[in-house]
């Protein structure tokens, strides 16, 4: 597995699969095009509506969303497309991502407008039919919409996320043993540390008897470590986690070189400059020093550095 594999909904890869006959295509993924292998799917299409079709939107009957027509509301595919996000679950179980296509009554992952059978707008927190029976057959997938890219913090959260899973799926491929588990654990503690404390210290126990656990603790430990990594990393525990690292570089460096590391640190604290600030200056004493504990870490890079996505967080 050379690239992570991330799905993603067609229209935004410019396919012309819309209702109407046109595409929403997402310049973005032109760029994440360059480390990620993406593919398209329209679940629309897969349960066999044609291009161009009638559109089709999230109603509410009887409590139970459903997906009917907009004009003809005796058109209604919910039971196909929840069988065909059934039936996908499999084949995207061995992928590391959803790109989802936002206010879709389909895809769309949160924020998707609901209707009455009357056409009236009740709310609009509704979840795509085929992404919530998706989310819920995989729960450690990570999965997001292309709008909410745009935001530099959540495009870093969901990029970290995709690299974790493909590293993970690396990892049963080779087959997990308790060596292997702990290696995985021990270069991710700090991107945990950074997302979740409380988790980071759960993660820790958790491997802390690994002669007497067994593929269920595997299980458990990636769920959990999915979980933790789903809430966006805060600046404190950014900060905290680069004082950690920090600490392992400090007997080598002078004073002059501490101080201005800690000094770079707390501009970053102040919000005063962007987390690659730091980060550039603790790779390059890393890269004089060369500790190989630190080496090891995922944090210092837990995906291309190409990306740029610490540059505006």
């Amino acid at each position: 597995m050379s690239r992570p594999l991330v799905f993603v909904s067609a229209c935004l890869l410019g396919q012309p699969v819309r209702y109407d006959g046109g595409h929403k295509r997402f310049p973005y993924l032109d760029v994440l095009a360059n480390h990620l292998e993406l593919r398209g799917i329209c679940p629309e299409v897969g349960i066999g509506l044609g291009v161009p079709r009638p559109p089709i939107n999230l109603v509410a009957v009887n409590g139970e969303l459903r997906l009917l027509g907009v004009k003809d509301r005796s058109l209604d595919v919910s039971e196909k497309m929840r069988e065909f996000a059934r039936r996908q679950a499999p084949l995207m179980a061995q992928a590391d991502g959803f790109i989802a296509k936002k206010d879709s009554p389909s895809c769309g992952m949160a924020r998707v407008r609901v209707y009455d059978l009357a056409g009236n707008l009740l709310h609009k927190h509704g979840a795509g039919l085929f992404t919530a029976v998706l989310s819920q057959a995989l729960p450690q997938l990570p999965i997001e919409e292309e709008g909410r890219l745009n935001d530099p913090a959540l495009a870093e959260n969901f990029l970290t996320r995709v690299f974790v899973h493909y590293r993970w799926r690396n990892l049963q491929a080779e087959g997990i043993t308790p060596a292997s588990l702990l290696e995985f654990h021990t270069r991710h503690k700090y991107l945990v540390m950074a997302h979740s404390m409380r988790a980071y210290r759960a993660l820790g126990r958790m491997l802390a008897d690994l002669k007497n656990s067994g593929p269920e603790t595997a299980a458990r430990y990636f769920a959990e470590l999915m979980a933790a990594l789903a809430r966006p990393a805060r600046r404190p525990n950014h900060v905290n986690v680069l004082q950690h690292l920090a600490g392992y570089l400090s007997d080598r460096l002078d004073c002059r070189d501490r101080r201005e590391l800690t000094e770079v640190v707390e501009t970053y604290r102040r919000g005063e400059v962007p987390l690659i600030v730091p980060l550039t200056l603790l790779r390059h004493h890393q890269s004089r020093i060369r500790n190989p504990y630190l080496a090891g870490q995922y944090y210092l890079e837990p995906y291309p550095a190409a990306l740029g996505l610490r540059n505006a967080i």
